[in-house]
């Protein structure tokens, strides 16, 4: 029997399978990385969005004219407002993002790169990313997508994970580290 979980991914992966194909025949793929990189930032950033994907009291066209103005607002491709529209009359938007997050990692797959996932307690700036993402590529040996998250719970530093690995080098954990110790110091 199939868990809420694997259904999800399988029905996900499928989708993305079929939106990357589209977006490559297309030579959009570029473009369509980008809407789907905005929609999923939006559904991270506005919870009212994220409950309209997953709230089965919603119906499918209600979801599917919401979701339709959104993308227009944000100046999606027709590709992209097509595919979601698609997603949404099919009764599938709870697993837009698990969609969005297989599309993009086939996307770097198959181009070869690596998906570093940063954490850190403030936005950072423009050349703290490139700086950032230029040090991640030398460590690395390839290239790297950056993908960056905001946790003020770290009060200040990052948590870089690549693959198995991660670096953390936040000053929540130092804290944590130095209290652990001057425990044991007593």
């Amino acid at each position: 029997m199939a868990t809420d979980g694997s259904v999800t991914g399988e029905v996900a992966g499928r989708y993305a399978t079929a939106l990357y194909d589209l977006a490559d025949e297309a030579k959009a793929l570029d473009g369509v990385a980008a809407d789907l990189g905005t929609l999923r930032q939006a559904v991270h950033d506005i919870p009212d969005l994220a409950a309209l994907l997953r709230s089965p009291m919603i119906e499918r066209d209600a979801k599917a004219s919401a979701m339709a103005a959104i993308l227009k607002d944000a100046g999606a491709s027709d590709l992209v407002r097509r595919f979601v529209g698609l997603v949404a009359r099919n009764n599938r938007l709870f697993a837009m993002p698990a969609m969005i997050d297989a599309f993009l990692a086939e996307l770097r797959r198959r181009r070869g790169e690596s998906t570093a996932e940063v954490v850190s307690a403030r936005k950072l700036t423009d050349e703290q990313l490139a700086t950032l993402t230029r040090t991640l590529q030398e460590r690395v040996g390839g290239r790297v997508a950056v993908e960056t998250r905001v946790d003020p719970g770290l009060i200040g530093g990052l948590v870089v994970r690549i693959g198995s690995r991660m670096i953390d080098a936040s000053l929540k954990t130092k804290l944590e580290r130095l209290k652990f110790a001057m425990k044991g110091a007593t």
